[in-house]
């Protein structure tokens, strides 16, 4: 059998990505499994295969044996536990996972920015859809914003890399700022969202203000905080 053919054989890139973290504030991993259960429940299928980072709360001593007990649970639900931050090497080997440091770190301002002009081809333009998004759909807008001139039905997912605009009711799930874009930001004319997310931050139905629902609401981030208001 001849020589294999000369040339690289793999290339590692640096590349920007958003990821969930799962902050633990109790050690015990059964209590962080059962309200995990219930928050999976609320929003079926959104969580599946998302990567995590898995770091202990202030004053939660989360040893080696809770650790891996709960990255098992994590991944016989679905999720894709990646790293550990705020732990030792030795526990994140232990545990199978990779080490990430200086996870509250801020970002650079960069990696928050659009594309500049220098680059124009890297934004595309924005997508308009005029027909309703029907349950079951997925619309994602890459690398620009989404427009949506109907209404967005329950269990239909919107997308966008950029802010996402609808002018109808909202009540399925939109994500702006998919590839971490922390200054996108979604517009709607009636809420009434399962989830929505910009940059990886989400939040869900029953945990959004009531006085805000059947009104316009422009969603955004403030830090890591994501923010609804009345507009």
């Amino acid at each position: 059998m001849g020589a294999s053919a000369p040339g690289a054989a793999f290339e590692l890139k640096g590349r920007m990505a958003t990821l969930s973290v799962l902050r633990v504030l109790n050690a015990d991993t059964n209590a962080v499994l059962v309200q995990l259960d219930a928050r999976l429940a609320q929003a079926p299928g959104f969580f599946d295969g998302m990567p995590l980072v898995i770091a202990p709360g202030q004053s939660v001593a989360l040893d080696t044996p809770a650790l891996v007990a709960l990255v098992s649970g994590l991944k016989a639900r679905g999720l894709t536990p990646v790293a550990v931050a705020d732990l030792s090497s030795e526990q994140a080997a232990e545990a199978g996972l990779g080490l990430l440091r200086n996870l509250d770190a801020p970002s650079p301002k960069a990696a928050s920015a659009r594309p500049t002009s220098d680059s124009p081809s890297a934004y595309q333009p924005t997508r308009v859809v005029t027909t309703p998004v029907r349950s079951g759909q997925q619309i994602y807008a890459r690398g620009g914003d989404l427009v949506i001139t109907a209404a967005v039905s329950a269990g239909a997912e919107v997308m966008a890399d950029g802010h996402i605009h609808i002018y109808g009711s909202l009540r399925g799930r939109a994500l702006a700022g998919v590839q971490g874009d922390v200054n996108a930001r979604i517009f709607c004319r009636s809420l009434h969202a399962e989830l929505v997310a910009v940059a990886g931050h989400y939040r869900l139905s029953e945990q959004m203000d009531a006085e805000l629902i059947d009104g316009p609401v422009m969603i955004a981030l403030q830090g890591d905080d994501l923010q609804l208001s009345a507009v």
